[in-house]
């Protein structure tokens, strides 16, 4: 079980099949002490009361280790709040040390991490160009899918992984639009992990030089911790959320390689600011590419399908590469062995 956010292995089901979740995730007890089933989320910990009044500048770390300062004005906000997100393991668990939350999350995330290298060989021999769909709940991803998937079906070979915690409703959608699709409920599990990506593979099985969409379970905290092989983690946020989601939430914002601004259709009829949300996902990440697009009116899919068609070219470009590079190390070998043998 997750001691942050609660959620819980062992009960993911792949398309209505009880699955085993492997070797990986730690079931953590009340007194601190842990062992090991199937792969989880990391717990974390680390709690911080900020006194009323107290206008000093303080550290922030993130789930990937990086540290950014407050400054003062930033900490005179704060005044008065209960930060949890504090110290080495970045949150906060009652009853364990953030040594021992630390130890813990650095052997669920090595664990998951081979699980994701696994799946990225793969992806690699095969060409498939790989994408973690991320975001908050309701902001509009399957629809996104679907429509990205009806411009695109004709011309490239696609598959999707579902994510959610119940119901196989969003597979069901993708297979109306024609593609394959595979429906991973986590039941208590508030996110994908490599090992469950993994399994849904092999079911699955994806074309070879094909374009595969991973949606992930609608979660702005867990997933951006977790590596699935992906190439890239796209989020999505919606013009019917607040601008200040990336400020929120950075550490998926940091991990995303693009961000959607999705339903611009609704502009006219929201407050919320496009510039103002971009500017906070970019202080975030200042490398991050933004799209803005609409899965009702169209708008932006011009941009956003042709680069998920640069990406497989891209990746499909590099299978290429890597074959022709080992029928020339072939070649090398049987030219020496051709030799010794004379």
């Amino acid at each position: 079980m997750c001691t942050t956010c609660g959620c819980a292995a062992g009960e993911t089901r792949i398309e209505g099949e009880a699955v085993d979740a492997g070797d990986g995730h730690w079931h953590v007890h009340a007194d601190g002490t842990a062992h090991s089933h199937a792969p989880a989320h990391p717990p974390a910990g680390g709690l911080r009361y900020a006194p009323r009044g107290a206008a000093h500048g303080h550290a922030h770390r993130h789930a990937d280790g990086s540290v950014h300062t407050h400054d003062a004005a930033g900490a005179a906000a704060d005044a008065g709040a209960l930060h949890y997100g504090h110290g080495p393991a970045g949150a906060h668990a009652p009853g364990m040390t953030q040594a021992r939350m630390v130890q813990i999350e650095r052997d669920i995330l090595s664990k998951n991490d081979g699980y994701a290298d696994a799946n990225r060989k793969r992806f690699a021999e095969q060409g498939i160009f790989a994408l973690n769909l991320v975001s908050s709940p309701g902001s509009g991803k399957t629809t996104l899918l679907c429509r990205s998937i009806e411009a695109l079906r004709e011309r490239l070979p696609i598959a999707v992984v579902e994510g959610d915690q119940q119901t196989s409703y969003d597979a069901e959608r993708i297979r109306a639009t024609g593609v394959p699709a595979l429906q991973i409920n986590t039941g208590k599990g508030c996110h994908l992990d490599a090992h469950m990506v993994g399994q849904a593979l092999r079911k699955l099985a994806p074309a070879d030089d094909s374009l595969l969409f991973i949606e992930n379970v609608g979660n702005l905290v867990c997933p951006a911790a977790f590596d699935l092989g992906e190439a890239h983690k796209v989020a999505i946020l919606s013009v019917t959320e607040g601008e200040d989601k990336p400020l929120k939430y950075p550490d998926m914002f940091r991990a995303a390689t693009l961000m959607l601004i999705n339903k611009v259709d609704l502009l006219p009829y929201v407050a919320f600011d496009v510039e103002r949300a971009v500017a906070h996902a970019r202080r975030v990440n200042p490398a991050l590419q933004v799209i803005r697009v609409s899965a009702t009116s169209g708008e932006g899919f011009g941009e956003w399908t042709a680069w998920l068609e640069n990406g497989l070219a891209a990746q499909r470009a590099q299978k290429q590469e890597t074959v022709a590079a080992l029928r020339r190390r072939i070649a090398e070998l049987e030219a020496l062995l051709a030799g010794a043998a004379r």
